[in-house]
């Protein structure tokens, strides 16, 4: 008997593609296994793009998602052109689903890998960093996308990494970023890694600078056991990950909020082979025995499951996963999902078996609250558009080293792309029409006052300077909390 004895009713959408006949298999394996579920279909992705909703959503479908607390998700299509957003970012986002957790293991010998023992949990950022999507042209050459990084973001995904890691009895917690360039976004979520770990001293915690990380996880994931990091990365080496497993077809992925859990397959809609009834349904599967197991319902997850892997031990494979050597039997989507239900209570005897903790709950984390910081304002990093004078940096700076003094400024640099360009730049550096000018106060020290800024904006606008944007700079507890120019 299930260790949740109520119903839990769950939001269905059987998504593009292939995701009609994969929801299909897997709805019937988890009514063939008794899980008590009642479901809310709901209808997004493409036929709702197409269809004026341009969010790929309907306000109805929106309500039965706020209303249930698990939502099953096939994959979806996101029509090309049209500026159409992603509905998976859109709806992560929306509703707050800040954890996705991507558990990938090895099925050697009867899926072919090189690494037979890995067994990897990828825990990634779900809302900020890069996947903000705030993106600008600022000039005729350059574009910009802002990285986000908050502290209340990054803690709440590290925590749930150590909190899962507690729960399903993993020994290693591996954070990987890029603070060796990236001193303050990434610098931040290795520090609040470095605060969080002493928290969980039962287990091990490492650091990774995310290349050389991706590197390793390549050459030898099985030494790794549970990976937390940022959105961008994370979206990357999740799927290295899966790949070298030895099937983006047999993985699942949960998104976890604080009031919704989303369900899913990492692979997309695949609609190449859409209605021919061939698909593998394994990632669907995966994902709702996930599901299962955050709804309190963790022995029917490892029923399906050891079923799942006592299937492909005795050759029974869909066409992604047939082999000379161990396909017995190839079979289509449905007859794949009827050989699963053939074995429950069957173990596999070459795959480890499933054991999952029949009184799991699901993981609840908090940030703790942001502690109040002196703030003060030193001065301001103001972006200019300008080509004049064959984008000679030097007369640049010598006319706005001019107008600074007007607001008792003094202009301490020049970058282009980051790197210093005045004073003294090397004439080698290739420049773009986008300069980043910082200003400080006159005497190098004090803090500067908003009506400075506010004047030597102006004074900019008089001259016929083209500013984009301003970022302020500050010291935060009396650190400098901006970086350095390269050459500073």
């Amino acid at each position: 008997m299930s260790a949740n004895q109520e119903t839990t009713r769950v939001t269905v959408a059987y998504g593009d593609g292939i995701g009609p006949e994969i929801m299909k298999a897997t709805l019937s394996i988890l009514e063939a296994a008794g899980a008590r579920l009642e479901y809310d279909v709901i209808t997004i992705g493409e036929q709702m793009y197409t269809s004026g909703h341009t969010s790929g959503i309907s306000p109805e479908a929106w309500n039965v998602l706020r209303r249930n607390p698990v939502f099953l998700k096939a994959p979806i299509t996101t029509p090309q052109g049209g500026g159409y957003k992603s509905l998976n970012v859109t709806i992560r986002k929306t509703m707050g689903l800040f954890a996705n957790v991507r558990p990938t293991r090895a099925y050697t010998p009867f899926v072919h890998s090189n690494f037979p023992e890995m067994d990897v949990v990828v825990v990634r950022e779900n809302e900020e960093d890069l996947y903000a999507g705030i993106e600008h042209q600022q000039t005729p050459e350059v574009v910009q996308c802002l990285k986000l990084i908050s502290r209340p973001g990054s803690e709440k995904i590290i925590r749930y990494a150590f909190e899962y890691a507690k729960a399903n009895g993993r020994k290693k917690v591996t954070c990987m970023s890029k603070d060796n360039i990236m001193k303050h976004t990434d610098g931040l979520f290795h520090k609040i890694f470095n605060e969080t770990s002493k928290e969980y001293p039962e287990i091990e915690a490492e650091h990774y600078i995310v290349d050389i990380g991706s590197a390793r996880i390549a050459d030898n994931p099985e030494r790794f056991d549970v990976i937390v990091t940022l959105n961008l990365y994370g979206d990357i080496i999740s799927d290295i990950t899966a790949e070298i497993a030895g099937s983006v077809g047999l993985g699942g992925s949960s998104n976890i909020g604080e009031t919704l859990a989303m369900f899913e397959a990492i692979h997309g809609s695949a609609p190449d082979i859409a209605g021919k009834g061939i698909a593998n349904p394994s990632g669907l599967i995966n994902g709702a025995c996930m599901m299962l197991t955050h709804v309190g319902q963790a022995d029917v997850a490892e029923t399906i499951q050891n079923a799942l892997l006592k299937t492909l031990e005795d050759g029974i494979h869909t066409g992604d996963l047939a082999s000379d050597e161990y396909t017995k039997q190839r079979v289509n989507t449905r007859e794949f999902a009827e050989a699963i239900i053939e074995r429950f209570g069957q173990k596999p005897e070459r795959l480890n078996a499933v054991s999952l903790n029949r009184d799991a709950k699901p993981i609840q984390v908090k940030a703790s609250p942001t502690p109040l910081v002196k703030k003060e304002l030193v001065g301001s990093d103001v972006f200019i558009d300008w080509v004049g004078e064959n984008r000679n940096p030097d007369v640049l700076g010598d006319n706005l080293s001019e107008i600074a003094q007007r607001s008792q400024m003094k202009l301490k640099m020049i970058t282009n792309r980051g790197v210093k360009v005045y004073p003294n730049g090397m004439p080698e550096t290739f420049c773009t029409d986008h300069w980043r000018c910082r200003f400080i106060h006159a005497d190098g020290s004090s803090v500067v006052s908003y009506e400075q800024l506010t004047s030597l904006l102006n004074d900019l606008i008089v001259a016929d300077f083209n500013f984009i944007k301003t970022e302020n700079l500050y010291l935060m507890d009396g650190e400098r909390a901006y970086s350095l120019a390269q050459g500073e």
